[in-house]
Order: C-alpha cells, then structure tokens, then sequence
C-alpha cells in the first residue's frame, strides 16, 4: 500500500493539472476553434518541456523532496498531459479525412515533444550545477 503522503501529494498535483487542461482546451477552442486539436497539441508540448525541466531539478538538486517530485511530476503533469486524447484526436482528423492535419498532429506531437523535453533538460540545467 503506498504512503498516505505520497497519495496525497498526488492528489494535490492532479486536481490542478486535470483543471489546467480543461481550461486550456476549452480557451482554445473558443479562440482558435474545433477543427484541430491546438489545445490538447500545447498541452503536450509544454507538459513534455515541464517533465524535462522538474525530471532533471528533482536528480541535480540535493534532498530534492520525492513528496514534491510526485506531487509535480506525477500529479500535476500526469493529469496535465494528454497523450490518451492525442490518440483519440488523431483518429478523429483521421476520420475526418484531413490527412495532412492528422500527420502533423501525429508526427509533430512526438517529435516536437521530444524537443521540449530535451529544452526543458536543457533550461533545468542552467539552475542545476
């Protein structure tokens, strides 16, 4: 049975990432519209370059806290980032027969996501000695 401190630093995380990505879709749909998929393809970008930067804080800082490791990392990032709709958005601009779109979405999340989190590594670094 996990710790009752690890729970709840998880829980404390996950409340605010689920919240942060909700409004961030709904804000984009409103502003950019439906037609792709803008705020679920941010999330992930920006949840990848937050996962690089609190990945390498968490192993470069000294009794960094594993309370606050969980609480960021698998909390708040975890309920934050959205890669089980960026499959489900893939198959809906697959299904709408917008096949560049649904390339760009695929291949660009990966890839770019990648590159987010090789920066965030990157950024973290500068802070990290």
């Amino acid at each position: 049975m996990a710790d009752l401190t690890n729970v709840l630093s998880i829980a404390l995380g996950a409340v605010p990432g689920a919240l942060s990505r909700f409004y961030i879709i709904e804000w984009t749909k409103a502003k950019l519209g439906k037609k792709f998929p803008y705020g679920t393809f941010a999330i992930n970008l920006t949840g990848c370059l937050a996962m690089g930067f609190f990945f390498t804080i968490s192993k470069g800082i000294t009794g960094y806290p594993s309370e606050l490791d969980l609480l960021i990392r698998t909390g708040f990032l975890g309920s934050y980032t959205t890669f089980s709709t960026y499959g489900f958005d893939t198959l809906n601009l697959w299904r709408s027969k917008q096949k560049a779109a649904t390339a760009f979405y695929w291949a660009g999340s990966a890839v770019l996501g990648l590159g987010a989190v090789i920066l965030g590594v990157a950024i973290a670094k500068l802070f990290v000695k």
